[in-house]
């Protein structure tokens, strides 16, 4: 006996340490804004990432904050897990990352925003060793409502010389600095999940001061620059589609009501550069100044944290993935503590929004924004960073993903597999592929179909073909993704068989993920911080 236990001390010592994970959370980050994805942005840190790992071309997100947030921690479409729209709850079969990954020793820690239903450390929940929580989306200096390990923070003072994305930077290194004092012998997973760049418009004023100016071509040009980086480098080989200025999002304030309440320089939609007036040309590059110095300055907190892993001796083995959670937003609202017009944009009392002209070029070369599906507002910029596993160097995968497969990437490459129950109920199966073959090589991965539902805008990827619908009364739209990534030519009325086909599984599929889910819990009996999952984001 002693013998075999000191064998089986010994295999235990010998055998290769399993990778540490980092998830990296844009919020409302356009496809195009990073510098490794046809972007002006400085973003060296991302682009470093890129430049040693892989670029993902046709990765998708849900197109929106909470539904996105639920793919990732859960493994599930947000209709599997009553997050799309929250409903109390998370069914009792629910799992997240970290009731995984515990099973192979992992130390999980999470920083920045939450939105989903339950508490990040509450083990019934989401079971993070650590946790800082910015529950109030509404201030990047200073926020009212802030959590540590689930317990409430003071209010943060007006004078504090706080910004949220450095604050989530500095307890996702407290939590590491940790780590490596305490439980180095284990490996971790960090979700780091900023803000930046969801309105409203705020940033530190050195950061902003490297734009000034920068944009006073406009979104039109905007958007043939970056259509033009990102097909020189491979990423797409579509035309550039048009500007629409006629979507935008239904709980936008109208263009009367935004200048009364900001000024004559606001604009609701994305009509071409030249209608607009000077003086509104001037205060959009403004903002689109802000949006640039709050990606700008991300990327910047990324390198701390990069940084750190370095220092940790973990560089090598750690897996990174950044995504955004959905394309960049053509919302025009003004929340928090109202807009005050005579402060300077990015200030503290300023609340603005990115704008649909803005959006439109930020997610270019796709079309339109978050909250629609189409591929504007669900395509996410992935990179993947793992010097000890991927062998390729800034290479480019077309193979289409989903936020659904990062999960079971995770379990490929730690080598779990999690038993079959989980409080006594037996989960659907993930729905997601492992990402891991696409490590190697651009080969797509085996699945049936990807599925899109958000407020009533629906979409079903079978292949290269994409049923899509803007709104709940929106016709079904048809696209063939191998030529027409822009979504330019509608085939719906040359293959109505195909239209009738691909509706009918995403009807089924609607009514199989609901099913799943289950109903939701009665109103007293629903509990956890996702409140906040249900205002407009």
């Amino acid at each position: 006996m002693v013998g075999l236990l000191l064998l089986a001390s010994h295999l235990i010592a010998a055998a290769p340490r399993p990778p540490n994970f980092l998830i990296i959370v844009a919020d409302d980050m356009g496809f195009s804004d990073a510098g490794c994805y046809g972007g002006e942005i400085a973003t060296p840190n991302l682009d470093g990432l890129a430049r040693s790992g892989l670029r993902y071309t046709q990765f998708y997100s849900t197109a929106r904050c909470w539904p996105s947030r639920a793919c990732i921690l859960t493994g599930y479409y947000a209709q599997q897990v009553r997050m799309d729209p929250p409903q109390g709850r998370l069914p009792e079969w629910t799992r997240l990352v970290p009731h995984y990954l515990k099973l192979a020793g992992y130390r999980c820690y999470h920083s920045g925003k939450w939105h989903v239903n339950g508490a990040p450390k509450r083990i019934a929940d989401g079971g993070f060793d650590h946790s800082y929580s910015v529950e109030d989306h509404d201030r990047f200096f200073y926020p009212r409502n802030t959590l540590l390990d689930d317990q409430p923070l003071p209010p943060v003072a007006t004078n504090a010389g706080y910004y949220s994305t450095t604050a989530i930077a500095d307890y996702a290194l407290q939590f590491l600095r940790e780590h490596q004092q305490q439980h180095r012998e284990k490996p971790f997973f960090l979700y780091l999940a900023f803000l930046s760049p969801h309105f409203p418009l705020q940033a530190l004023p050195q950061d902003i001061a490297k734009y000034q100016g920068r944009y006073l071509a406009g979104w039109d040009a905007l958007r043939r620059e970056r259509w033009q980086r990102a097909t020189a480098l491979g990423l797409v080989t579509h035309p550039l589609p048009e500007l629409e200025p006629n979507y935008v999002a239904s709980w936008s304030l109208s263009e009367v009501e935004l200048q009364r309440q900001i000024g004559p320089g606001e604009s609701a939609y994305a009509v071409p550069w030249h209608a607009l007036t000077l003086e509104q040309k001037i205060f959009q590059a403004q903002k689109m100044a802000v949006h640039a110095a709050m990606v700008d300055r991300m990327d910047q907190e990324i390198g701390r944290v990069l940084a750190q892993i370095k220092a940790m001796g973990q560089a090598d083995n750690t897996v990174t993935f950044f995504v955004s959670d959905n394309g960049a937003s053509a919302e025009q609202i003004i929340r928090g503590d109202r807009h005050d017009p005579q402060a300077p944009p990015g200030s503290p009392r300023t609340f603005l929004c990115l704008g649909p002209g803005w959006s439109s070029a930020a997610n270019s070369p796709l079309r339109l924004h978050k909250h629609w599906v189409h591929e504007g507002g669900i395509s996410s910029p992935l990179i993947v960073h793992w010097p000890a596993g991927i062998k390729e160097r800034g290479a480019i995968r077309h193979a289409p993903g989903h936020f659904i497969d990062l999960l079971p990437t995770l379990l490929d490459l730690a080598a779990i597999k999690p038993p079959e129950q989980w409080n006594g109920k037996t989960p659907p199966p993930l729905p997601g592929r492992s990402l891991v073959p696409t490590f190697s090589a651009d080969v797509p991965l085996r699945r049936d179909y990807l599925f899109f539902n958000h407020a009533g805008n629906r979409a079903l990827r079978v292949g290269n073909m994409k049923l899509v619908a803007a709104g709940a009364k929106g016709p079904w739209e048809l696209y063939d993704l191998s030529t027409d990534r822009g979504e330019s030519r509608n085939l719906a009325a040359e293959q109505p068989d195909k239209v009738s086909e691909m509706a009918a599984l995403w009807q089924q599929l609607e009514t199989t993920f609901r099913e799943q889910a289950g109903p939701p819990p009665p109103r007293q009996n629903q509990a956890g911080k996702g409140k906040a999952a249900q205002k407009k984001e």
